[in-house]
């Protein structure tokens, strides 16, 4: 497989209304997203309309479905956002919206054994704040060999966040999981207890995350809420509130103390043609 290098969108154009307030060691007000949006090309006007009304400094996008080269970033640049960029044909592909100063660190998960792995991680810096977005593997495709490669995912994940914390380091982990960490985060009879989304594995791997410190941003500040994230296209899940919570943001200690409000924005999954995930939106104090 190809390498999946990170494009860089060019400076803020003039028009943009790109924020500048936000300084280095200072995240007082800063609002950070994640959606997967299941192809950006078929969902970029929805994208675009969210991001006029809500204004997050940083949007977070999984499964973009496209080459790092057919990521629309010119529209973003219009929207006021630059774009960073590790996409794949066809399948998976991650990518970062910014209105804040942000410096690419890497794009791809460091301990993965595959040298070039599929595109489902990216990760940025905006001054002191270290910003990580993952597209965990499903696990129900490919047999034990695809769900191998989502617990080999999750400990690459859990041994990064493990180096950032003994280089007390500020970060943040968000995206698609692909893991409902208890019962109440999926709506009764939604999966059965063979999905790889509620296996014991899958859980006790989101566990290992929680228990080197980091901070579930939305069951936290919603502890007994469904906050589903995510509903599929299929038998009416929608309609019938049939959810799952698969979409969870991470936050290091720090972060967690400043942790002000998160939730996802269910409206949009009522929207024309939406993605079958909703975003989640984080805000720090």
């Amino acid at each position: 497989m190809p390498p999946h290098p990170a494009a860089v969108a060019p400076a803020f154009p003039s028009q943009a209304k790109a924020r500048t307030d936000l300084k280095r060691d200072s995240y007082a007000g800063m609002k950070i997203a994640t959606w997967n949006v299941n192809s950006i090309r078929q969902r970029q006007s929805l994208v675009l309309d969210w991001l006029k009304r809500n204004e997050p400094d940083l949007l977070l996008l999984q499964e973009i479905k496209c080459e790092t080269h057919q990521f629309p970033t010119e529209f973003f640049l219009e929207a006021g956002y630059t774009a960073h960029v590790a996409g794949q044909k066809s399948y998976n592909g991650v990518a970062i919206l910014s209105r804040v100063p942000v410096e690419l660190r890497v794009s791809k998960l460091p301990g993965l054994r595959d040298p070039e792995p599929p595109a489902r991680y990216i990760e940025i810096a905006a001054g002191n704040l270290v910003v990580g977005n993952l597209y965990l593997p499903n696990g129900n495709s490919g047999g034990e060999t695809g769900f191998e490669n989502k617990l080999e995912f999750f400990s690459a994940l859990a041994g990064h966040a493990e180096a950032m914390l003994r280089d007390d380091t500020d970060f943040l982990l968000a995206g698609d999981y692909n893991v409902c960490p208890t019962d109440r985060d999926y709506a009764p009879g939604a999966l059965p207890p063979t999905d790889a989304l509620v296996r014991p594995e899958s859980r006790a791997a989101y566990r290992r995350l929680l228990w080197l410190g980091l901070t579930d941003a939305v069951r936290t500040l919603h502890p007994t809420d469904p906050c589903y994230t995510f509903w599929d296209y299929q038998a009416g899940a929608w309609n019938r509130d049939s959810g799952l919570r698969i979409d969870h943001a991470l936050l290091s200690p720090r972060i967690a103390q400043r942790l002000f409000s998160a939730a996802p924005d269910r409206e949009e999954r009522a929207m024309p043609q939406p993605s079958d995930h909703v975003p989640v939106l984080i805000t720090l104090s």
